[in-house]
């Protein structure tokens, strides 16, 4: 839509939404309250059995790619416009630059498909406030502010639903851009002892119409994923009416915890139940321990950006993210994993080229991630182990040189052990040493040198 026509509609389209806003957000509180946990559960069972996905920090911020005046910025690479001081006029710029020809959603979706990855979750909006779909309520958008004029949220949306991978909206609370949330605050955009008097009506008049096209343009969609609550204008109460406001959009939707103000910092695990949010979101960590009854998602980069940094070549190793993954899986967690495309609109070789590593290890051995719960068995000191009924997955990182695998703490009777990548399933000699403890023997040499995967079938002693 141009932004003449938008500009003929909005002040209709505002007196829709805040009628519309204000019907819904009663009977959503009212239906919040009455929710079971059986039906949370059942909103919660695809995402627990995913265990696997791919997050997407893509933006304007792509074009610069962590250079500001010739000088690499150290901030990550959505923040560029908070690191390097830049002003909004000059940073409206990159928008102008901003033609990702090489982008094709379908490629984009088929690469996380072939990592075995379940879901994908890209910033609609980011911090910076430029959005990548046509919004009815602002021309700070990618139809209107860019060279591309191509709806990216509807060309991934199409793509994800032919290829059967759940879309999710990444989206900021907190907004540099409009003068209701942030402009006063320049140059410190980030300065949270800062409050801006007119955040409420961003909140009624902007976040939630924009919160509205996502969820009935583009969906149904998987997650609705929250940043930004940090900022003083944002409050726990402003969370969980948020939180009721989509659900009521679309009520089988999931919300993280960064909705309200519960999550424990870079921790990202929720202080209580009394705080609004779905599941918790650890930020470039993993748990020590797996969390019984408590759902969370690690979300890391491949490298040390959110976003793309044209200089960062910090890349971890396909050993350590399939380990990650494994050790995320082990204690009842589900994998984020970032990346940060290019301004032409390319996933950059080295992440593609990782997943596509991870992608072959699924093949093999997804029935050891997808649908598992923690680990029973305790600390292990050759790997890791998910389970599902009647079932153990022992990930061995370090596979024995004397062929002996000894698995503690095991509480089960063993009925057959065999190894993941066989497909005959052929039986490995298993000998109990104690009522805790049995050694099952294995071949020489383990079929994947990162993670090999033994499955033990086991009844309730």
């Amino acid at each position: 839509m141009s932004a003449k026509a938008k500009h003929k509609t909005r002040f209709v389209w505002w007196i829709n939404v805040f009628l519309a806003t204000a019907a819904i957000t009663f009977f959503a509180v009212r239906s919040l309250a009455e929710m079971t946990t059986e039906q949370k559960d059942e909103r919660m069972k695809w995402w627990r059995e995913a265990r696997f996905g791919m997050f997407i920090h893509w933006g304007i911020y792509s074009v610069p790619a962590g250079t500001y005046q010739g000088k690499q910025i150290p901030s990550t690479g959505g923040w560029i416009m908070n690191g390097a001081n830049i002003t909004i006029s000059e940073y409206e710029q990159y928008a102008n630059q901003f033609n990702p020809v090489k982008f094709h959603a379908d490629q984009w979706v088929q690469i996380a498909k072939n990592a075995g990855m379940k879901y994908i979750v890209i910033t609609s909006k980011h911090h910076d406030g430029f959005c990548l779909w046509d919004s009815n309520v602002s021309d700070y958008d990618v139809m209107d502010a860019t060279p591309f004029k191509r709806d990216i949220l509807g060309e991934l949306s199409k793509a994800c639903k032919k290829h059967g991978v759940k879309l999710c909206f990444y989206h900021s609370i907190m907004d540099w851009h409009h003068p209701d949330a942030q402009r006063p605050f320049y140059p410190t955009y980030n300065d949270t002892s800062k409050s801006n008097p007119n955040f409420s009506r961003y909140v009624e008049n902007y976040m939630k119409p924009q919160l509205k096209e996502l969820v009935e343009n583009y969906g149904p969609l998987g997650v609705l994923w929250f940043d930004g609550e940090w900022i003083k204008d944002w409050t726990e109460s402003q969370g969980k009416e948020l939180y009721n406001y989509v659900l009521s959009l679309q009520p089988n939707i999931i919300i993280n915890n960064r909705v309200g103000k519960g999550r424990k910092g870079m921790e990202g695990l929720s202080k209580s139940e009394e705080y609004a949010g779905d599941f918790g979101t650890p930020e470039q960590q993993i748990p020590a321990t797996g969390l019984l009854g408590v759902d969370w998602e690690t979300c890391m980069t491949m490298n040390d950006t959110w976003g793309y940094k044209s200089y960062d070549k910090n890349w971890k190793s396909t050993e350590d993210l399939l380990r990650k993954l494994a050790d995320i899986a082990s204690k009842g967690g589900n994998f984020l994993l970032n990346v940060g495309p290019t301004a032409e609109g390319l996933i950059p070789d080295a992440s593609v080229e990782r997943l596509a590593a991870i992608g072959e290890w699924m093949k093999v051995n997804g029935e050891s991630i997808y649908g598992t719960t923690a680990n029973p068995l305790g600390e292990l000191s050759w790997g890791r182990c998910t389970a599902k009924p009647s079932k153990l997955y022992l990930h061995v990182f370090d596979w024995p040189g004397d062929g002996k695998l000894t698995v503690p703490n095991i509480k089960y009777s063993v009925k057959k052990a065999y190894l993941l990548a066989d497909k005959e399933r052929r039986k490995l000699t298993i000998k109990q040493v104690s009522d805790s403890e049995v050694v099952i023997s294995l071949p020489q040499d383990g079929p994947d040198p990162i993670n090999s995967v033994v499955v033990l079938n086991v009844e309730e002693n």
